[in-house]
C-alpha cells in the first residue's frame, strides 16, 4: 500500500480516530478535552509525515511533551512520553482492525510502522537528555547545600573553639590561683588531697585545650592558611623527644617502641619541625590507642630520590580496608565509636578523630604524602598498621613560586599507594 493510499483511507476517519485515542489516553472529561487539540494536532502531523515520507515533521510535538514534564514526572521510574506513544499505537491497531478488513489493516499499520518507531526513538533520545539535565541541576542543588553545610560546619566549628578558648583561660587562672590559695592558707593535712583534686582539674582543662588547639588546626588546613615555619631538623630529634614523651603511656601500656636507625634520620632536612612532630605524634598516639597490651611499635624507614619514608608499624588490630581512606577524613573514626574506650591512650580510646587528618594536612602542607596499608582489622590475628609518609628531601626553605603538588606528582612515581596497585607489607 502506498503512502497518499494511506493517507487517502485514514483522512476521513480522523474523528473517529480521535475519539479512540483520546478514550485510550484519558480518564475523565475534563483530561479528554485538554487531550483533544494535541491529539487533533498529532494526528495531522502524523498523516503529513507519511504523505511526504518524512518522520522528523512529528518532532516537534514529541519536543514540546518531553519539555513540559514537570520534576515529578522525570522522577517517575517510567518514560511516560514513550509510554503515551505507546498507548497512542495500542489504540491505533485497535482503531485500524475495528475499521478495516484484516489484510488492509496490517498493510495500513505497517505503513505507519516507520514514523512510530521515529518518534519512539525520538522521544527516548529526548527524555534522556532532559533527565540527564534534571540529573544535572539535582547534582548541582545538592553540591551547593553540600558547600553550604560544610561552610556552616566550620564556621559551627571556628566559633565553637574560639569561644571555649575564653572559659578555658579563666579556669586556668583561677586553677593556678587557687593553688597559691590552698599553699598559704590550707592546712597541711589537707593540702596533699586539694592539690591532687587540682590537678584533676587541671587535666581535664588541659584535654579540652588540646582538642580546642585541635578543632583549630584542622581549621586552618581546611581553608589553606595553615603557615609552616621552614628551618632545619633532624628526624632522629624529632623521634628521640616523642619517644621521652609517650615513655609513660608506652610503660603504662607494655608497648615497645623501637626506633631503628633508618638512612635519612640523620639527614639535615628543611621543615616546620614542630607541626611535623605534632603529626608524627599523632601516628605514634593513634598506633598506641590501636595496639593491645604487651604490643609492638616501630619507626623505620628508607631514602628515595628526593624524598625520605618513614614507616610506623604496630601490631594492633588493624584498620577495616573500607575505613584505610576515611580515617584521614576529619572527624573520622576506624570501628564503631560505641566500643571505643574512654582516655586517651587507653587501647581503642576515644577521641574527635581529629589526629590522623591533622597530621595528613601537616603532611601534605610540606609537599609530602600520606597513606596506611593493613590487611584488615582483627582483634584476635591482630594484622596491624602500617603508615606511610614522604617528606620531601629540602636542603633549603622553599621558595615564593615553590608549589608542594610537584612534590606529590613525582611521589606518585616514586611510590604506589596500596589503592594505586601497590602490596601490603
Amino acid at each position: 500500500m502506498g503512502a497518499m493510499d494511506a493517507v487517502s483511507l485514514l483522512e476521513p476517519l480522523r474523528e473517529e480516530w480521535l475519539k479512540a485515542v483520546v478514550a485510550a489516553l484519558a480518564d475523565d472529561e475534563i483530561t479528554a478535552l485538554g487531550l483533544r487539540p494535541q491529539m487533533e494536532r498529532f494526528y495531522g502531523l502524523l498523516l503529513q509525515s507519511v504523505r511526504t515520507g518524512e518522520p522528523t515533521l512529528v518532532d516537534s510535538i514529541l519536543h514540546n511533551w518531553v519539555w513540559s514534564q514537570t520534576i515529578t514526572d522525570l522522577e517517575s521510574e517510567k518514560a511516560s512520553v514513550i509510554e503515551v506513544l505507546q498507548r497512542i499505537l495500542t489504540a491505533t491497531m485497535k482503531f485500524l482492525h475495528a475499521h478495516f478488513p484484516p489484510s488492509e489493516a496490517f498493510e495500513l499499520l505497517m505503513a505507519l510502522q516507520p514514523y512510530f518507531v521515529h518518534m519512539v526513538e525520538y522521544a527516548a533520545a529526548q527524555e534522556m537528555h532532559a533527565h540527564l539535565e534534571h540529573s544535572t541541576a539535582q547534582l548541582e542543588h545538592l553540591q551547593e547545600e553540600l558547600q553550604q553545610l560544610e561552610r556552616s560546619k566550620s564556621e559551627f566549628v571556628s566559633l565553637a573553639a574560639h569561644e571555649l578558648k575564653t572559659p578555658l583561660t579563666v579556669i586556668e587562672g583561677y586553677s593556678a590561683m587557687l593553688k597559691e590559695a590552698i599553699l598559704e592558707l590550707a592546712p597541711v593535712e589537707a593540702q596533699e588531697r586539694l592539690l591532687a583534686l587540682l590537678e584533676g582539674v587541671s587535666r581535664g582543662t588541659g584535654r579540652i585545650r588540646e582538642i580546642v588547639d585541635d578543632l583549630i588546626d584542622i581549621l586552618l588546613i581546611d581553608n589553606r592558611m595553615l603557615k609552616l615555619a621552614f628551618q632545619p631538623f633532624w628526624l632522629d630529634q624529632i623521634f628521640r623527644s616523642l619517644a621521652d614523651e609517650l615513655a609513660p603511656a608506652l610503660s603504662e601500656r607494655s608497648i615497645t617502641l623501637h626506633i631503628r636507625r633508618f638512612p635519612g634520620i640523620e639527614r639535615v632536612i628543611f621543615g616546620d619541625a614542630l607541626r611535623l612532630r605534632q603529626a608524627f605524634r599523632n601516628l605514634l598516639v593513634n598506633a598506641i590507642k590501636y595496639t593491645p597490651d604487651g604490643g609492638r611499635i616501630t619507626v623505620d624507614g628508607k631514602l628515595l630520590p628526593g624524598f625520605v619514608e618513614v614507616v610506623i608499624k604496630d601490631t594492633g588490630i588493624g584498620i577495616a580496608l573500607e575505613d584505610q581512606r576515611r580515617i584521614f577524613d576529619k572527624f573520622g573514626h576506624s570501628g564503631s565509636p560505641l566500643t571505643h574506650s574512654s582516655g586517651k591512650i587507653k587501647f581503642k580510646g576515644g577521641g574527635p578523630g581529629l589526629g590522623l587528618p591533622i597530621a595528613k594536612g601537616i603532611i601534605e602542607a610540606h609537599g609530602g604524602s600520606i597513606w596506611v596499608e593493613s590487611r584488615g582489622r582483627d582483634e584476635h590475628t591482630l594484622p596491624g598498621s602500617t603508615f606511610h609518609v614522604l617528606l620531601p628531601l629540602r636542603d633549603e626553605p622553599p621558595g615564593e613560586g615553590d608549589e608542594s603538588g610537584v612534590f606529590l606528582k613525582i611521589a606518585s612515581y616514586l611510590k604506589s599507594p596500596p589503592w594505586k596497585g601497590g602490596k601490603s607489607s
